[in-house]
């Protein structure tokens, strides 16, 4: 990404400000040598600045950044400005950046302290201008921002612990390099991220055979453990078979070209070249079986650490278990549980009695028989039956006789049946009558429609 963003979209890259011409050139100008003179113009400029340099950075991937770098980044029509030597100076103050230098040295002396020297770039080393006691930047020191390096550390603690080697104890440098490209840009990015992380306990480096190693923390555990035996000879481990795997893989590809060799020098007649060509092969596919039971065998070793270390956590949560129950069955025995369910066996039954004994339980003092009052009870039921009944025909005791013709039927059935009711409702004909001639005179109209409705028809 190019370093000029005056070239670039300017809308997107720099604040409203910046085009208009009369505020930059305030804002370009040189900070007066005392803030109490104007501390409006003077804030003003800081607060301008501030947000602007952490948010170029921010954009271009870095987590530090010099002067001469700021120049050019904020150069604006041939111009760069003139108090950012002063503002990254501010900046300093109030803790937003710090210089490389100072950020590895201060590193916790006793956290180990001796694997700082590993992830610096840039030797350490005190400037002139800090000998001294200038006030003044040099151009090209560089200085850390602590926002933006906390922001890279995560993303790569995150980056490691999502990638398929979060299972791994101990990475190598060039494997976290190129397992965080997309995270840090540079050797340098990365380094500063690492000592942010080993900070913040989260990382620890050391040297093994020559070879910086880098030790992660484990998800649940508030800080990375330093390096062990155990360790050192997983990460021996893993190497081995990484190494024997790729030996395998590159005897494999020999053997095949040896095969292949010998069937183009078959076709051209070469016998004895070909058969030497088929030996070789031979030879090839020895090794690499030899090699191939090693990482094998390797391969065993590192399932049957996996297993002991799985082992190992479920033996942990075992005795956490016992411990817990020791605690929670602390006064429980055998012999108070027999008392408690004897206790409540006890109550139960004497609750039963109780309830059965109210059950039972009748007062009478009537001294009644319960036999009379059950017959009395029974000659009232069947009074009321036959009550419910009083006009209904006894059921004839002899089959009716079949067929259609009516004087089949028998007398003495005829004669038992009850006899039709002349008036249903007990009134009179004539009292009917009488009852009518009132509602016509009552009712004019009924008198009118009912001789309407009487007009005799026309024959047809």
């Amino acid at each position: 990404m190019s370093i000029h963003p005056g070239r670039q979209d300017e809308s997107t890259e720099f604040p409203p400000d910046w085009a208009d011409d009369e505020r930059m050139s305030f804002l370009f100008s040189a900070f007066k040598e005392n803030r109490e003179v104007n501390t409006a113009d003077w804030d003003s400029k800081i607060d301008f600045w501030t947000p602007l340099v952490i948010s170029s950075c921010r954009r271009r991937g870095a987590v530090c950044v010099n002067l001469n770098e700021l120049n050019q980044i904020f150069r604006r029509k041939n111009h760069v400005p003139l108090g950012l030597g002063t503002v990254v100076q501010a900046m300093a103050r109030c803790g937003k950046v710090q210089k490389e230098s100072e950020f590895a040295a201060n590193v916790d002396s006793g956290w180990l302290s001796w694997g700082v020297g590993l992830l610096l770039v840039r030797p350490l080393k005190w400037t002139l201008s800090t000998l001294l006691g200038s006030s003044r930047v040099p151009l090209e020191e560089s200085f850390v921002v602590i926002e933006l390096v906390k922001e890279k550390a995560a993303e790569l603690l995150g980056a490691y612990r999502r990638s398929p080697l979060a299972s791994r104890t101990l990475l190598s440098f060039p494997e976290l390099r190129a397992l965080c490209s997309h995270v840090c840009q540079d050797e340098t990015t990365l380094c500063l991220a690492l000592l942010q992380l080993q900070r913040e306990k989260q990382v620890t480096v050391s040297l093994h055979e020559g070879e910086k190693i880098v030790k992660f923390s484990q998800p649940g555990q508030g800080c990375v453990s330093p390096v062990s035996d155990v360790d050192l000879g997983i990460y021996q481990l893993q190497r081995s078979e990484k190494l024997l795997g790729e030996r395998v893989e590159e005897l494999g590809l020999e053997a095949e070209r040896c095969r292949d060799e010998a069937k183009a020098l078959l076709r051209e007649g070469k016998k004895s070249q070909a058969l030497r060509c088929l030996r070789g092969r031979k030879r090839v596919e020895k090794r690499a079986d030899g090699l191939y039971a090693q990482l094998e065998t390797i391969k065993g070793i590192l399932d049957r650490i996996a297993h002991s270390q799985t082992d190992r956590l479920v033996m942990q949560a075992y005795q956490a278990g016992v411990a817990a129950l020791r605690v929670s069955l602390k006064d429980v025995t055998v012999e108070r549980a027999e008392s408690l369910v004897d206790q409540i066996q006890e109550l139960c039954d004497s609750q039963d009695e109780v309830n059965q004994t109210l059950a039972g339980a009748t007062l009478d003092s009537s001294g009644v028989d319960t036999e009379e009052l059950e017959e009395e009870l029974k000659s009232l039921l069947d009074e009321s039956a036959t009550e419910g009944q009083p006009g209904l025909p006894q059921v004839p005791s002899e089959p009716l006789p079949s067929g259609g013709a009516s004087s089949a039927l028998s007398d003495s059935f005829l004669d038992s049946l009850p006899p039709v009711p002349h008036s249903p409702f007990g009134i009179t004909d004539e009292e009917l009558d009488r009852e009518l001639s009132r509602l016509t005179i009552a009712d004019p109209g009924v008198s009118q429609r009912g001789r309407i409705s009487k007009r005799p028809e026309t024959a047809q």
